[in-house]
């Protein structure tokens, strides 16, 4: 069993993998917990101890398997508490973040298994995410992200790098959501800013925008 301070330190790290492939620094964890380095030297120490990270100095720290695993539940159980929240409770996708924090530390496997069941096995979270399945497997597709695209190229809106409630709020009041086409009609070489068609509409978007959303192309 392990703390809510623990599991969130782990999906940290676990995120941050993907960035820091060598090893994830002390400071870089303390940003994304918004914490002290001491507290965060701290953590490691006791993360460390039931061998959930390998951490080597000036290298920084990875999950162990056993830490990896355990990351992936919380994920796992993230994921599905937010799909419950939009689809079964109507939430809207900028509202669930929070409230899945707190559900996602709920202990009991039964309780993940039957939340599963009862969604219908789902593959992606309401940002696109994949969930892991019980085995801690992800659903491995291609994507791009919008920026990546050039002008005459299209795709289907897959999922969001940034998932801040601000972001998501921007993207729901210029129509853009998970499943809709988006073509690229002009890209400006000098701030790479786009015009884009969404249901026929057309939207001139920066490239802070473009660089936040998944697409797969069409």
């Amino acid at each position: 069993m392990f703390s809510f301070s623990e599991e969130n330190y782990l999906k940290a790290i676990f995120h941050l993998e993907r960035t820091y492939k060598s090893g994830v620094s002390t400071n870089a964890l303390a940003e994304e917990m918004d914490s002290k380095a001491s507290s965060v030297t701290d953590m490691i120490k006791r993360l460390s101890e039931k061998k959930l990270v390998n951490y080597k100095k000036y290298q920084g720290v990875r999950l162990s398997e056993e830490g990896k695993q355990a990351a992936i539940e919380v994920i796992r159980k993230h994921r599905l508490w937010e799909v419950f929240l939009v689809e079964k409770l109507d939430f809207t996708w900028d509202e669930v973040h929070e409230v899945a924090e707190q559900l996602e530390h709920i202990k009991s496997e039964k309780l993940t298994r039957e939340l599963d069941r009862f969604l219908e096995y789902p593959k992606r979270d309401p940002h696109g995410d994949p969930i892991p399945d019980a085995d801690g497997n992800f659903t491995v597709s291609n994507q791009l992200l919008l920026a990546q695209l050039d002008k005459g190229q299209r795709g289907v809106c897959m999922g969001v790098k940034d998932s801040s409630a601000e972001f998501l709020r921007y993207l729901d009041k210029n129509g853009i959501a998970l499943g809709k086409e988006i073509l690229v009609k002009d890209k400006e070489s000098f701030d790479q800013s786009m015009l884009i068609e969404i249901d026929g509409e057309e939207l001139r978007i920066s490239n802070v925008i473009s660089s936040n959303l998944y697409l797969k192309t069409t």
